[in-house]
């Protein structure tokens, strides 16, 4: 018995496409909840500060928007080509 661990098996065609499709599934399902995620977080401190000290609404509208931007930043990142 060998131990060739740090050999890397080759891939078949069929392999490293049915890997691609994984990869492109899990991102296009993950991207979405970044993109929301970033906005809920930023509006939720933006609200939290509204609330301590007494601004409404207008903290909770320039995080909010803080978080779109971040969100937009972050999605660009990860489809960026590698």
């Amino acid at each position: 018995m060998s131990d060739n661990s740090n050999e890397s098996p080759k891939l078949t065609k069929a392999e490293k496409n049915a890997r691609d499709i994984t990869r492109q599934s899990a991102l296009a399902l993950e991207l979405p909840f970044t993109m929301v995620g970033a906005v809920v977080v930023g509006g939720l401190i933006g609200y939290l500060f509204d609330r301590w000290l007494h601004t409404s609404p207008w903290l909770m509208v320039v995080l909010g928007a803080f978080g779109f931007f971040g969100g937009v930043r972050e999605v660009v990142r990860r489809l960026k080509p590698q």
